[in-house]
């Protein structure tokens, strides 16, 4: 029972997320370096540079310098277990995001220090305060040119409106970056780039009143850290660890991934400052993390991660207890029993096989095509459901059909595991079936990766159509209502999704308003769940 406790006590899950290059996925490959995951960390540039990122794996990804899906990965450091979120940054993959937060204890954000809060950053910061979790700011590329330090903790403030602390503070910024101070140890931390980044970073530690500390940073540098100390003293939010767990209060670190300054400090004072894994709701209750009865959820659905092996991958999150390979767990959804196959950790496409994992881990089990996003996993002497997971509602909508029409079963099948991993939503005609059908999705590069994967994985090549609907409304009381007969806009359409549940799409906002006065006792929902 000890080593029970002591596996779930040193577990510690987070996702990572921020604006498109704000270097979130080169954060993630260094916190790996430094957990001796990985010997030589590869940075995330154009489609030039020879080394991509270890937890970008897929081919569209590699090209773009960009990642458009969850990534997870698992690695030690010092006694702790840290399973790591990598998640897509691009506004059309924020459902992805949303989804892999659903399975984080905390989120690191990650800002540039020259752009401050960006468009995509609000959006995901939004999603992470839908879940009241923990979330830690790291700002970026301060060996680059930067805003000032005070600026960007307004604006963080102002902005998304969370309380900031910073917990280190850096001295100089661009050419002139000569490390950070340590508010809590008073101690300065100078760094050398090594190995342009890609090994761990020489630290030389100085006080504020060592010898060598004005003749490395110079006098005026010298001049400010004790201007900015003083003010940041008297001044700044304290550090309050209640505050930090309800996400009221983001402690804040500056560095750069990119030539490792700061990512140790950073790693060090997260593992300190974040709990074990933590509890979760259900039907049934909520759910601790150290109960012994195993239970997971299932967040994501990744195919053809292996093309050879043409594999589909769940990825769950679990909850609590301990898991155990061969051992038989209950599928609510699915009623049934059955054991989970080829249990395994990922780091990008290169996987190992586990023989058991703890609550706060994050494992990828063999998908025979039987498990959905949201569904619960556990003993069959303990049965309960976890919260569903919410689908966003598509924005862009397309009908879409295979260029040659022998390869429609490839189509078919290509389509619809896309659609099962979360990556799209597939609607069709509401009287007709699979003959045309229609994809919605989040933001329009979904639509690019649709054609790429089903070119590459299936050996389709599609046509695609662009639709002018925009909004779309599940109808919640379905069972009340004959979708035959309601009475309609000229803009209206009527679908159905894989489910069969009726959905109504409209061109013009003003329209959804327009159908439920006309039609007295329908119910429209902007959201789905899975």
């Amino acid at each position: 029972m000890a080593k029970f406790i002591n596996e779930i006590s040193k577990r510690r899950t987070f996702a990572i997320i921020s604006h498109p290059d704000a270097g979130k996925t080169t954060l993630t490959e260094k916190f790996l370096l430094y957990g001796g995951a990985i010997n030589l960390a590869g940075s995330v540039k154009g489609k030039k540079a020879s080394k991509h990122a270890v937890s970008d794996w897929m081919e569209i990804e590699k090209e773009r310098g960009i990642s458009v899906t969850s990534s997870v990965m698992q690695f030690n450091y010092d006694g702790y277990c840290i399973n790591i979120l990598d998640t897509p940054g691009h506004q059309d993959f924020s459902e992805d995001t949303y989804r892999t937060l659903m399975a984080a204890d905390s989120a690191v954000m990650v800002i540039d220090a020259s752009k401050g809060v960006e468009a995509q950053t609000i959006k995901l910061f939004k999603v992470c305060l839908l879940r009241d979790i923990p979330i830690f700011t790291f700002i970026n590329k301060m060996d680059r040119e930067a805003r000032d330090p005070f600026d960007l903790l307004d604006e963080i403030e102002s902005i998304l409106g969370i309380k900031t602390c910073p917990i280190n503070w850096p001295i100089g910024n661009g050419k002139d970056f000569r490390g950070v101070y340590d508010r809590k140890t008073k101690h300065i931390h100078a760094f050398t780039p090594y190995g342009n980044g890609q090994k761990e970073a020489e630290d030389t530690d100085l006080t504020l009143d060592s010898p060598d500390l004005e003749n490395m940073i110079g006098d005026e540098l010298h001049s400010t850290l004790i201007d900015d100390i003083e003010l940041l003293d008297g001044a700044s939010n304290p550090l309050i660890i209640d505050e930090v767990n309800q996400g009221k209060l983001s402690p804040v670190f500056f560095g750069s991934a990119l030539t490792n300054f700061g990512i140790e400090l950073f790693l060090n004072y997260f593992l300190e400052m974040t709990s074990s894994p933590l509890p979760r709701k259900s039907d049934s209750g909520t759910i601790d993390s150290f109960d012994t009865h195993f239970s997971a959820f299932i967040f994501k659905i990744q195919a053809n991660m292996n093309k050879a092996h043409r594999d589909r991958i769940a990825f769950m999150r679990i909850c609590s207890g301990k898991f155990a390979t061969g051992m038989e767990v209950f599928h609510v959804q699915g009623n049934k029993k059955l054991k989970l196959l080829q249990p395994q950790q990922l780091m990008a496409q290169e996987r190992k096989i586990i023989d058991e994992a703890y609550a706060g881990d994050v494992i990828g089990v063999f998908d025979p095509g039987i498990f959905s996003i949201g569904d619960t996993l556990c003993t069959a002497d303990k049965k309960f459901a976890f919260e569903g997971i919410p689908t966003f509602a598509p924005e862009h909508f397309a009908k879409v059909r295979q260029a040659d029409t022998m390869k429609r079963k490839q189509f078919v099948k290509g389509i619809s595991q896309i659609a099962q991993e979360g990556a799209i939503q597939i609607f069709q005609e509401y009287n007709t079936g699979m003959e045309e059908i229609i994809v919605g999705v989040v933001g329009v590069l979904q639509f690019d990766v649709l054609k790429h994967r089903l070119q590459s994985e299936y050996g389709v090549e599609i046509r695609m159509d662009t639709m002018p609907h925009e909004h779309i409304r599940w109808i919640a009381n379905k069972d009340a209502i004959d979708v035959s007969k309601i009475n309609a806009t000229s803009d209206m359409k009527r679908i159905k999704d894989l489910h069969g549940n009726p959905l109504l799409l409209f061109i013009h906002p003003w329209a959804v308003k327009t159908v439920l006065d006309k039609n007295e006792g329908l119910e429209l929902s902007e959201f789905g769940r899975w």
